[in-house]
């Protein structure tokens, strides 16, 4: 086991804590990361990853990445970013809850709703709403103060289920389980164009792009990311299709960026070139519909589904009227 030579300050906390430990033999090879993880047990793996990149943590003195792995005898020497100062006022925000425990919080999150503060969004987000609903998620995540409670994220115009820890521990079981993919999300989409097979799998991986820094696009040197689809229904007269995605990671903008790289982008996806045709989308169509994960602290297998939202259904019925028109017309002219 790792030996901690002696802590620098007396402060127990996580954020700001001090540290020097002794890689021992059955250490060797882990993650940096990971090794700092299970000896600093208050601490979350998003702090200590933000620690080391920022330079707070070395390894026999030199500066390392999150994923260096450890030598035997290497000496781990550093202190953990203090804790931001918590300045998100809790506001009134409506999202549907699916199911809720002393652990967890199971949203259907509206379209249009921003996740977390960030740039040109400070106020309204999930975030306040969620503060609201439960102010003892704001000590709760790896970023306390600024993405509390927060375990995964959907895009802004991206609705659908999402889950939310209420306190550390279920923070921390559910952070890893979406990062060894023990997570099973399914999405719905309205895709342009009509795809040539019934299904399909894009495996590609995905970066910044290197002009419109806004977007993410194929790139060998980016994250490996895999989307499985298949074709629920064909609007041919309005050249859509409906589809159901599986997504084996989770990258940012991991469905878009793939829909748009075959030539099918979301429909209504303004960024990714969907907003194209007769037809005016309300926004992205793209949905959360079902994440199925372990019960962080009960172990019970859960599945949540969300249903598709008002607007998503009202384009799907006019769709649908649209293709009845359709059919009506050809069998007017024959």
């Amino acid at each position: 086991m790792a030996v901690c030579t002696r802590p620098f300050a007396s402060d127990s906390s996580a954020a700001g804590h001090q540290f020097a430990f002794c890689v021992g033999a059955e250490q060797v090879g882990n993650r940096l990361d990971q090794f700092l993880a299970r000896l600093l047990a208050d601490a979350s793996r998003s702090l200590i990853s933000e620690s080391i990149r920022l330079g707070l943590v070395t390894v026999n003195g030199q500066l390392r990445k999150s994923s260096y792995l450890l030598k035997a005898d290497e000496s781990v020497v550093g202190s953990l970013r203090p804790a931001p100062v918590m300045a998100l006022v809790p506001e009134k925000i409506p999202f549907e809850i699916l199911f809720e425990d002393e652990s967890l919080l199971v949203i259907s999150k509206p379209p249009g709703l921003v996740v977390h503060p960030g740039s040109g969004n400070h106020t309204g987000t999930l975030v306040q709403g969620l503060l609201y609903h439960c102010q003892a998620i704001a000590d709760v995540g790896d970023e306390a103060g600024l993405r509390p409670g927060i375990v995964h994220r959907l895009d802004k115009d991206t609705s659908g289920v999402m889950v939310v820890a209420k306190e550390e521990s279920a923070h921390r079981k559910l952070v890893e389980a979406f990062q060894s993919r023990a997570v099973v999300k399914h999405y719905i989409a309205l895709a342009q164009g009509i795809l040539v097979h019934r299904s399909g799998r894009i495996a590609a991986s995905l970066g910044r792009h290197p002009v419109h820094r806004q977007k993410m696009c194929l790139r060998e040197d980016g994250r490996f990311a895999v989307t499985n689809w298949q074709i629920l229904q064909e609007f041919s007269s309005s050249s859509l299709s409906l589809l159901r995605l599986h997504i084996e990671t989770g990258r940012t903008h991991q469905i878009r960026a793939h829909l748009a790289s075959i030539g099918h982008p979301v429909a209504g996806d303004q960024l990714y070139g969907g907003s194209k045709g007769r037809i005016k989308f309300p926004r992205q169509m793209l949905h959360s519909a079902q994440l199925a994960f372990i019960h962080p602290c009960t172990g019970q297998e859960l599945v949540f589904t969300a249903p598709l939202w008002p607007d998503f259904l009202a384009v799907l019925d006019q769709l649908e009227d649209d293709c009845g028109a359709d059919q009506r017309s050809e069998k007017g002219k024959s």
